[in-house]
């Protein structure tokens, strides 16, 4: 990750800066300097992250770390407002870098283009006083979670799903981890993306800031964190639930005897991933750059779409004789499968259509294969 160091105390023009900040009793000069000298990382770069790095910047956080594998899509920019129309198809992290140095060239950014991983997790989380979770799939939130607790570093997680949101600090103060709470991931599938289930696009707002404010507090040592609680947002009757959560004693992560000391694979734990090695499964693959050859097959294969019809609408591969059955509807549509040709299947990022490849195969189809890496591998 690249980045710089910051600088001992606060200059004229920062003191001017951050005024407002300085008068507050619970902050001054001495908590304008804590948080010169913090260190925070961003896991995400899109619908919480970015209301979430605006703050934290404009706060005076003086190390801001950002990881974010991603590049700009258009699609992000409803609700993403790190980015613009400008960066489309740049990475993620340095639109990031772009908009927050405008915003506060006072603050040094770490920023990596890379997801993160059980491989390189642990170090990097290590280099940080809080993590904020800005993620938008589980294995990375129980990833993040388990980085956090092992490293013994507040995790300000946040979540959205439609027009619902939810904020808590987990793994700080001897409170309870993400693991308390969800202990196991739901099935996969049960739960849709934002792609297939849509998100407000001010909802991630109202999240990605309240993570900020739950940060700084943190950093400040001020006021009551979210800790053991957790917040529910409901957008569209403007209401807030809190739900009381407790530290599991049993909790493989952060209970009093853990069983889990290190990370794992998340794909496999989330059941993203398959648990046997792609050779012993029943279901074929086909890569990106094969489509188009195994399309020109005798017999043709029947092309399977398995995301949602707004999906399609967005993007489809109907010029290679696509056909649209969404993953939910596959059991009651079987008769539109043909048997006697072979099958490939594909829904955005090769995860969903998977499962319905296996279901497939259980149901007696002989040749059906997966589509790696999804419609996305194709068409960018």
């Amino acid at each position: 990750m690249e980045g710089g160091d910051t600088g001992p105390s606060l200059t004229r023009e920062e003191l001017a800066r951050y005024a407002r900040h300085l008068v507050l009793p619970e902050v001054g000069k001495a908590g304008q300097e804590r948080l010169k000298h913090a260190r925070v990382l961003l896991v995400g770069a899109g619908g919480l992250g970015s209301p979430a790095a605006l703050y934290l910047a404009a706060a005076g956080v003086g190390t801001l770390g950002i990881v974010d594998p991603d590049v700009v899509d258009v699609t992000n920019l409803q609700r993403q407002i790190l980015h613009g129309t400008g960066g489309l198809g740049a990475p993620k992290v340095d639109s990031a870098r772009a908009r927050l140095t405008d915003v506060n060239p006072h603050v040094q950014l770490q920023t990596g283009a890379l997801r993160l991983s059980s491989a390189n997790a642990l170090e990097i989380v290590a280099g940080f006083d809080v993590v904020v979770d800005g993620s938008d799939n589980f294995p990375t939130r129980y990833l993040v979670n388990d980085a956090c607790v092992l490293t013994g570093k507040p995790n300000v997680y946040g979540s959205v799903y439609r027009w619902e949101g939810q904020l808590s600090v987990f793994a700080a103060d001897g409170g309870p981890c993400y693991r308390c709470l969800f202990r196991e991931p739901p099935p996969p599938g049960l739960i849709p993306n934002c792609a297939e289930a849509g998100v407000f696009g001010a909802l991630p707002g109202v999240i990605g800031a309240a993570q900020s404010m739950e940060t700084v507090k943190l950093l400040l040592g001020v006021g009551q964190p979210l800790v053991g609680r957790l917040q529910i947002f409901d957008a569209l009757s403007y209401s807030w639930r809190e739900l009381e959560i407790r530290r599991d004693p049993d909790c493989p992560v952060c209970g009093d005897q853990p069983t889990q000391t290190g990370l794992i694979d998340y794909e496999v734990f989330c059941g993203v991933a398959p648990e046997v090695p792609a050779d012993e499964s029943a279901v074929g693959s086909v890569e990106a750059d094969e489509l188009a050859g195994v399309m020109a097959g005798d017999p043709r294969p029947f092309l399977l779409d398995v995301r949602e019809p707004m999906e399609w609408q967005m993007m489809n591969l109907a010029e290679l004789g696509a056909v649209l059955v969404p993953m939910g509807e596959v059991g009651e549509r079987l008769e539109e499968i043909p048997r006697d040709r072979p099958v490939v299947v594909y829904c955005h990022t090769g995860v969903r259509s998977l499962k319905v490849a296996e279901a497939l195969v259980d149901e007696g189809y002989e040749d059906v294969r997966n589509l790696e890496g999804g419609i996305v591998g194709v068409v960018g």
